[in-house]
């Protein structure tokens, strides 16, 4: 029941009409004027982090921990942009890749159980409203497989659209529905399982030290059928850019291999962000 009324909560909160009067992210929460963030974009790092960079370890929940329900899950997220933000309507083309890993550290030889690989190419768009930084939306062609063959290969396509969407210090919404071209002979069915759009609210105090972020990812089919994620974290320092981390989920599709088994778990670590506001 709870997770129902989180993702009707979610799901109405992403597509009300946005009034947005943002406050401009970046150090020490100065407000940067819509000209002088467009040339920290430019001047920024081409080469950065894209999702949140994490390493946790964690169990099933609703039974006993053994070796084989506990695992470690790592995930590593870089971008690579690949012009200024000077192409026509002040968007950005840029490369991304993620890599997700189920290490079974618990068992003997300690075998890698599943690595899932999610290259693509975007344009990237930042928004502004009343000269303040307001979020991006961001166009993608994306694959995603495990590098597997024979019956365990894993693989689709998405040509996906997403936004995020900053309402003010400690309120962002952020949202992606996908395009698929299901190329894999062994996860024809993937739809029902890891879903056909996306949304979310991260909350965060106004000093950035805490976080909390749930999303929901639609499954196909015409009933309230989700998975869910949530997520806190604790910067460690003020100064740092490492949080203590816990994540939850609860649903299908955590991995490419066991895409339509149900998994239920807890899973606690630390992670290191991106510097304005992760991508999901």
């Amino acid at each position: 029941m709870m997770v129902r009324l989180l993702s009707l909560l979610i799901v109405v909160l992403s597509v009300l009409p946005l009034t947005v009067n943002a406050q401009i992210l970046g150090v020490d929460n100065q407000k940067l004027f819509a000209d002088s963030l467009r040339q920290e974009f430019d001047r920024g790092p081409y080469f950065s982090l894209y999702k949140d960079n994490y390493f946790t370890v964690g169990t099933a929940l609703g039974s006993k921990p053994t070796g084989m329900n506990s695992d470690v899950k790592f995930q590593i997220s870089i971008s690579q942009r690949l012009t200024k933000s000077t192409l026509p309507w002040g968007t950005y083309l840029f490369l991304a890749y993620t890599q997700k890993c189920f290490w079974n550290v618990f068992q003997k030889s300690m075998p890698m159980r599943d690595l899932n690989f999610n290259p693509g190419i975007g344009i990237s768009k930042p928004l502004f409203n009343k000269d303040r930084y307001v979020g991006k939306v961001t166009l993608m062609v994306e694959h995603e497989s495990n590098g597997r063959d024979s019956i365990q290969s894993r693989s689709w396509n998405k040509i996906s659209l997403g936004a995020n969407i900053v309402i003010d210090d400690r309120l962002m919404v952020h949202g992606k529905i996908w395009i698929p071209i299901i190329d894999g002979g062994n996860n024809k069915d993937i739809l029902r399982y890891c879903g056909i759009f996306q949304s979310g609210i991260m909350f965060t105090t106004p000093d950035k030290r805490f976080g909390l972020n749930i999303m929901l990812v639609k499954r196909q089919g015409w009933n309230l059928n989700f998975n869910t994620i949530m997520e806190f974290n604790w910067k460690l320092a003020n100064k740092d850019n490492q949080y203590l981390f816990l994540q939850y989920y609860n649903g299908y599709g955590e991995n490419l291999l066991d895409y339509n088994k149900f998994h239920n778990r807890l899973r606690i670590g630390f992670v290191i962000k991106p510097k304005f506001f992760s991508d999901f």
